[in-house]
């Protein structure tokens, strides 16, 4: 196999299943009071699927927009994140291209990248390139099918869709998680986050428990010797 296929396949994959679930986002937000066009911007714009669904979620639950944009906010600094592991890779950019990087750089374009061989930066570029456009132009498509469509459905939840965002974003972490390390990590960040819902608003929860990761990221061994058997 060509060395580039492997991640054009992965990016093709997982775009097409990304960009699934937009259909769920247009409904949602809809739902909670937004008209097609307001839903639209919100995924031309903000692009971070988690980001978009926090935002409808406080405006469905009756919140003002300045809860739904702090919440939003504050879910979304995770892609700033992203960007320190992907500096080495993408560098040098500037200009245009920079600013369209970093309107792509999400979950899944970041997870496709740094799934490519350290060494091979060219694999690692095309991952995020054709991860992130793919994911961008499907999400913007099906994002308006789910906000014509949501007026028809009734209530998104009959039918699951609100439960599609987290269903996506556990298909892309389960490959991930095939040590034992990963597994503590997820577990604890997830009784973490579970355990401060009650007293934190939206958003904060998951910030506080990616601080669990970020510990265990800095005590991890960096270099071979430094591995146990």
């Amino acid at each position: 196999m060509p060395r580039l296929d492997r991640p054009r396949q992965q990016a093709l994959s997982v775009s097409i299943a990304t960009g699934a679930y937009a259909v769920s986002f247009g409904a949602l937000s809809v739902a909670a009071g937004l008209d097609i066009w307001q839903t639209m911007a919100l995924s031309l714009l903000v692009f971070s699927g988690g980001s978009q669904f926090a935002f409808v979620g406080v405006i469905g639950a009756g919140g003002s927009p300045g809860a739904a944009i702090a919440t939003s906010t504050v879910l979304g600094l995770r892609n700033g994140f992203y960007g320190v592991g992907l500096a080495p890779v993408m560098r040098p950019m500037r200009g245009l291209r920079l600013a369209w990087a970093s309107q792509v750089t999400i979950d899944e374009s970041t997870a496709v990248a740094l799934a490519q061989p350290a060494e091979d930066l060219e694999a690692r570029r095309a991952g995020f390139w054709w991860t992130g456009v793919g994911v961008f132009v499907l999400w913007n498509a099906i994002t308006v099918v789910g906000a014509v469509l949501g007026s028809r459905i009734g209530d998104p939840a009959q039918w699951g869709l609100d439960a599609a965002a987290a269903a996506a974003f556990l298909g892309l972490l389960w490959p991930r998680l095939a040590t034992r390390p990963a597994q503590a990590v997820a577990a604890a960040s997830a009784v973490l986050a579970l355990a401060l819902t009650p007293v934190l608003p939206a958003g904060l929860p998951i910030l506080a428990a990616a601080l669990v990761a970020i510990v265990a990221g800095w005590r991890a061994p960096r270099t071979a010797d430094e591995v146990p058997e």
